[in-house]
């Protein structure tokens, strides 16, 4: 089932090659995020994430980014996949090792037609983990 399929975000695929679409992409992982326990201790379950995911998308043309803070607290290690012009997907309730199903999201996205990330495919962690889906600013409607 396509739970995406009537948001098209209206953008034309322009990329010439995998690569370039990877180039479009960006994954930016919440360093500061702790683990379930709470735990104040370094490194925090955000850093490795965000480690796990640079290791993840080693050989691959994909942004991997870090931030202090995503404000998703309750959901703990959170992540966001951007692509310009396309919406922008929040992820929370993720652990220190999925950087892998990241990675697998911003390679679907990279690829996608139509702007979104599909559902089929999508890691159980994406489709279980989704916070927010942002439309692209010159999508929106007054």
């Amino acid at each position: 089932m396509d739970h995406d399929s009537s948001f098209s975000a209206g953008t034309a695929d322009v990329s010439s090659s995998h690569d370039d679409a990877l180039a479009g992409v960006t994954v930016i992982v919440c360093a500061s995020c702790r683990d379930e326990t709470g735990s104040d201790a370094h490194p925090r379950a955000g850093e490795s994430l965000a480690d796990d995911t640079r290791r993840a998308a080693s050989g691959d043309n994909i942004r991997i980014r870090s931030v202090e803070c995503l404000g998703n607290c309750k959901r703990r290690l959170s992540a966001a996949i951007l692509r310009d012009g396309c919406w922008s997907y929040v992820f929370g309730d993720l652990t220190a090792t999925s950087g892998a199903d990241l990675v697998t999201g911003a390679k679907l996205f990279a690829t996608s037609k139509d702007g979104l990330i599909p559902w089929r495919g999508r890691p159980d962690s994406l489709k279980r983990g989704l916070v927010a889906r942002i439309p692209p600013l010159d999508l929106l409607k007054d």
